[in-house]
């Protein structure tokens, strides 16, 4: 019997990691490798090394990351770029050093120019300027990329490594982040309508004039998503991409208005208030949608409906709440 690879998921207790690990472990998996804070600094490179030198993984997933909402990129610019770098570039290179020959580094949408054309291309990639509120952040998520891609250029014949790396659209579901400062709009959304509902508010305002459209992304497609990548062999995955923007885009190709994703919001948290725009509100990037062609073109589309996964991710609040 074929003993089962040691797979490193870097960030398990995120949002992402978690989802990643528990799929893992529904498929049977049982060489998974973990690692909390405490146990293992990400920015620091000898810790890194011997980590990979004790444990030997055969896979990575890099879900690892300093993440925040528009406020905290806004507030921490400088922990935003360096911590990222830090991490992944101690991750790839580490990884490669130990002999890892199969890596997934895992990025976000923001690495796209704040005027790409809709909906957004792999080949968009370094085409503009980007979004000022984010650019930190967005820097070093492309460095990842273009790390995974250096380590591919020059060691991938020689060495056998096959780094690649995924772009998701904006996630939900469970163990997401509530704050009511640093969240992003789906959980800030039903926090603001649960609060509304157990206080009996008769209103609930939202900034803006709910006219932006946004793609959602529930984090277990995400996941299915990404081993589904894992899985591909290296012809089937390098046909789908190009030499120098080898990265795959991750969403489900629909969006959605503010508007339309608050009303949903409220049916599923049973509020019964009103709804009121505050259009004096900044509304953001009018779009932001992802071309999910060529991931489609290698056999995954995401599964699981708005509707659906956000009547999921209300219950997991509701029992994250109670056992708060």
């Amino acid at each position: 019997m074929e003993a089962s690879p040691r797979i490193y998921v870097a960030g398990h207790r995120g949002m992402v990691g978690s989802a990643i690990v528990r799929l893992l472990q529904r498929r049977g998996h049982s060489g998974i490798l973990t690692r909390t804070r405490s146990e293992l600094d990400l920015t620091d490179q000898a810790a890194v090394r011997a980590f990979f030198r004790a444990e030997k993984p055969d896979q990575v997933y890099v879900a690892a990351a300093k993440v925040g909402g528009i406020h905290a990129n806004n507030t921490y610019p400088a922990e935003f770029i360096h911590q990222n770098l830090m991490i992944e570039a101690n991750l790839i290179h580490e990884a490669w050093r130990a002999g890892v020959q199969k890596l997934l580094f895992l990025g976000s949408s923001c690495i796209y120019p704040k005027l790409a054309p809709q909906p957004m291309g792999e080949e968009a990639l370094l085409t503009g300027t980007l979004e000022p509120t984010n650019e930190p952040y967005a820097i070093a998520k492309i460095a990842g990329i273009k790390l995974c891609e250096s380590y591919n250029r020059q060691y991938g014949s020689s060495h056998g490594i096959d780094y690649r790396s995924v772009m998701p659209t904006n996630l939900y579901g469970p163990g997401d982040n509530y704050h009511p400062e640093n969240s992003h709009v789906i959980p800030a959304l039903l926090r603001r309508f649960h609060e509304a509902k157990v206080s009996g508010a008769q209103d609930v305002v939202i900034w803006g004039s709910g006219s932006p459209r946004r793609e959602f992304l529930h984090v277990d497609d995400l996941a299915e998503a990404c081993l589904h990548i894992m899985s591909l062999d290296k012809a089937t995955y390098d046909a789908s991409t190009e030499p120098m923007q080898s990265h795959l885009n991750v969403g489900t190709g629909e969006d959605i208005t503010i508007r339309e994703l608050a009303e949903l919001i409220r049916q599923i948290t049973g509020f019964a208030g009103g709804i009121r725009f505050d259009a004096t509100r900044p509304d953001g990037t009018p779009r932001k949608l992802l071309n999910v062609e060529r991931l489609a073109a290698c056999g995954w589309r995401a599964r699981i409906p708005l509707r659906e996964g956000l009547e999921q991710t209300y219950k997991a609040f509701l029992a994250e709440s109670v056992g708060a």
